[in-house]
């Protein structure tokens, strides 16, 4: 905790959690962030309660992460982020992404250097393969794990799914024989899209998954290329509509639909009958 306190309190940027205080009393110890109302892009994007995000909200949530990443790797003296995953990337009421828990977070390579090596930490599913095999830690490694994370934008999937089928469980493994081929592509898009994404920009933001996802960690790109070429994919489309439970009493019947409401006005954009599954 004193690691991440120490990062997230000396650097400040608006794709950064905010390090508001923090409590010293006994043996107690608390830090205290800025509260985050959408909560994390895992429970955003799996969630079988919310609304799927549109495509325009994950380029969105994309950008803000690779921002937050290139801050850290720049910095005069820079930061490896070490454990960038979905539970990680907090969501504001605006869909803007701030990377927040810098418990993990590693000083990175000074001077000539190009690693830093470390005891290996992180989550299996994101962490770079480099690192996982010889402890040797880069801000490359960081690129690694965003581009599982922008995969998992992509898909709708996670970085790891025992319920799935036993070839399609690691995401990577699953995806990369198919970011390959170009005609392949639209096979690994999120169902849950609905085909409301615009096609050239999918396979740009493949393609920078494919580059990140590079087993030679020199291939990969940089945070500031990744945001150089994440920021021409944004689209100016609404965000999620709220949803909630609308139940109709009359005097025979008591009746429940599920109502879409429009967060720029108070009417109900649709509604359908509420089974109690959501």
């Amino acid at each position: 905790m004193a690691g991440g306190g120490h990062i997230s309190g000396q650097l400040s940027h608006p794709n950064l959690v905010k390090l508001i205080g923090y409590c010293c009393q006994d043996d107690h110890r608390v830090l205290i962030y800025e509260y985050m109302p959408r909560g994390s892009v895992e429970n955003n994007l799996f969630s079988r309660v919310l609304l799927p995000l549109p495509w325009s909200t994950r380029m969105k949530i994309a950008l803000g992460a690779a921002k937050g990443l290139a801050f850290l790797h720049e910095a005069d003296k820079p930061v490896i982020y070490r454990d960038f995953k979905t539970s990680n990337i907090l969501l504001d009421l605006d869909y803007n992404a701030k990377l927040s828990d810098f418990g993990l977070a590693k000083d990175g390579p000074e001077g000539d250097k190009s690693h830093v090596s470390t005891r290996i930490m992180g989550t299996y599913g994101y962490a770079a393969p480099e690192y996982i095999m010889t402890g040797h830690l880069s801000p490359r490694s960081d690129v690694y794990s965003f581009g599982v994370v922008l995969l998992e934008l992509l898909t709708g999937r996670k970085s790891l799914d025992k319920s799935r089928p036993a070839r399609e469980q690691n995401l990577t493994d699953w995806a990369l024989p198919l970011l390959k081929e170009k005609k392949k592509l639209l096979n690994i898009v999120d169902p849950r899209l609905q085909g409301d994404f615009p096609i050239k920009a999918f396979h740009k933001a493949a393609m920078l998954a494919y580059h990140c996802l590079n087993r030679n960690p020199k291939a990969r790109p940089l945070m500031r290329d990744i945001v150089d070429s994440l920021d021409p994919l944004q689209l100016s489309h609404p965000l999620p509509i709220e949803k909630t439970i609308v139940t109709v009493s009359t005097e025979a019947a008591s009746y429940s639909f599920v109502a879409y409401m429009d967060e720029s006005s108070e009417h109900i954009v649709c509604g359908k009958p509420y089974n109690g599954i959501q």
